[in-house]
């Protein structure tokens, strides 16, 4: 299953490759890497703490994206972004703006978020897709509306919103 986890993301990293844009970026921080933390990489980040603008697989131990990133990050304790698309797998998984794709981690965190949250602690301001933790809460769910009369926006074990 490993294996094959792998070779996805390093397929699809190759795949997006854009003409003129960096494929390879490594960093021991945002300020001390081969390309400026502006620069947007197409291809494949290992850091220790990277951030960049992205459209690739980025492994390393606190994985950083800013503006409109999309790809897989893979990292240790932390994958942080501004508006990212793909799949997030950490201790820690944070979007700013928003996230599309699936979450994998202890704490999930978004504030406008599509896809699959699967973590202990899942968060979305809100939400479109199905939450599965011990905690799971979207703050502005519609199908929960009428709460405190109804039912509450955070469930243990599952919550949605379509």
């Amino acid at each position: 299953m490993k294996k094959v986890l792998l070779l996805t993301a390093l397929v699809a990293a190759i795949t997006t490759v854009k003409a003129g844009e960096p494929f390879f970026q490594a960093s021991l921080t945002p300020d001390i890497a081969i390309y400026s933390k502006t620069t947007e990489i197409s291809g494949i980040t290992l850091s220790i703490w990277g951030e960049n603008p992205q459209s690739s697989l980025a492994l390393g131990f606190v994985n950083g994206s800013t503006g409109d990133s999309q790809g897989v990050a893979l990292g240790f304790f932390v994958n942080y972004s501004d508006s990212y698309t793909g799949l997030d797998w950490a201790m820690l998984n944070w979007s700013k703006q928003k996230f599309v794709g699936v979450q994998l981690g202890a704490v999930n965190v978004a504030n406008e978020y599509h896809g699959l949250q699967w973590g202990f602690v899942n968060y979305a301001a809100n939400l479109r897709g199905v939450q599965i933790g011990f905690a799971n809460i979207a703050v502005n769910n519609p199908w929960f509306k009428e709460f405190p009369d109804k039912l509450a926006t955070g469930f243990p074990f599952v919550n949605w919103s379509f």
